[in-house]
């Protein structure tokens, strides 16, 4: 069966570009639509999938979009993943899993031909590419994090502003007066990723309002990475007792970095964690951390989704509180 995605790369278009030219539903150039229309006569390409979609038929899935980008954090991925296809079967829904970081290609595809129902969109940029197709797209979406202009859209996520600003006072009230940010690794800021973005806006935010001394570092994964932004955080900011760890892979790794250097934790050094429950527990020290709700995160988007397929009003936006939990790894300066 000819696909949306052989007529888009007979015409040398996207698959969006594609249904547009076919539905009217947005306007594209005539030299466009030949294009098009002719790679749809040369393949004998049908819509079926829209046929169904007009029918008012639904195919009962979901699609899920997990663009595997570099940076992303694969088991944090598949917590998504499993919560997301966990509650899209408890109200008898499949999920189709589409992993290409090709923009939106994958997500007119599956939504302009029926494919699914409706998205729920992962790793949202502050100017995430995506965002007309969803805004026009007729296929319900909701997006697991907030773009900079979230109009028109359905967002749900932890407050990763408020988780930082919750760390940093933490180690405020322990007295700490040098904290720093080891970050994602730098491609997720460059990629101007919501939540990343907004952990720095909230940490740097608290550490101005207590009149701290900080450093944000962005920080690649594994044992050499680690070591590497311990002893440029001991080098430029030698008052350094307290940091804060957005990159689950390194919390381990960053505990040894510090003890090798003579720094233990928490007497020297007090650290806490903005990552998944059970890394923060199990780690040599067990950290002090705010949680990732992946599990809550994948439950909301479904449900959300589900409702507006149903016709129901949904909230725009949707924060979820950050919750400090407290462990061995923090204490007060000088303890």
């Amino acid at each position: 069966m000819v696909k949306i995605t052989d007529v888009a790369r007979r015409a040398g278009v996207s698959p969006s570009t594609v249904s547009y030219a076919l539905s009217g539903k947005r306007p594209i150039s005539d030299a466009t639509r030949r294009r098009v229309q002719a790679a749809v006569r040369e393949l004998g390409y049908r819509a079926d999938g829209g046929g169904r979609s007009r029918s008012g038929a639904r195919s009962k899935v979901l699609a899920l979009a997990v663009p595997m980008r570099p940076g992303i954090h694969v088991p944090v991925v598949t917590q998504f993943a499993v919560s997301v296809v966990t509650a899209a079967r408890a109200r008898d829904h499949d999920v189709l899993l589409l992993t290409q970081g090709e923009g939106d290609q994958g997500i007119g595809r599956v939504t302009e031909t029926g494919l699914a129902d409706g998205v729920i969109v992962t790793d949202v940029q502050l100017q995430d590419p995506r965002l007309p197709l969803l805004r026009s797209c007729p296929s319900p979406s909701v997006l697991i994090g907030v773009p900079a202009e979230a109009d028109g859209l359905t967002c749900v996520d932890l407050d990763f502003r408020a988780a930082g600003e919750l760390c940093v006072d933490h180690l405020a009230d322990l007295g700490h007066r040098a904290v720093a940010l080891v970050g994602s690794p730098p491609e997720v800021y460059v990629r101007r990723t919501a939540f990343a973005r907004r952990l720095v806006e909230g940490f740097t935010a608290a550490a101005d309002r207590h009149g701290l001394a900080s450093a944000v570092l962005p920080c690649g994964t594994g044992r050499d990475a680690a070591r590497a932004v311990v002893e440029r955080l001991l080098r430029d900011l030698p008052a350094l007792t307290a940091v804060v760890v957005h990159n689950e892979p390194l919390v381990d790794p960053l505990i040894e970095a510090f003890e090798e250097l003579g720094m233990r934790i928490p007497g020297d050094l007090s650290l806490t964690a903005v990552c998944p429950a059970p890394v923060a527990a199990a780690a040599r020290v067990p950290v002090t951390s705010v949680a990732v709700p992946a599990a809550e995160l994948g439950a909301r988007a479904v449900h959300l989704l589900v409702r507006k397929l149903s016709g129901a009003a949904v909230p725009g936006t949707t924060l979820l509180p950050p919750r400090l939990t407290v462990r061995a790894s923090t204490a007060p300066r000088g303890h």
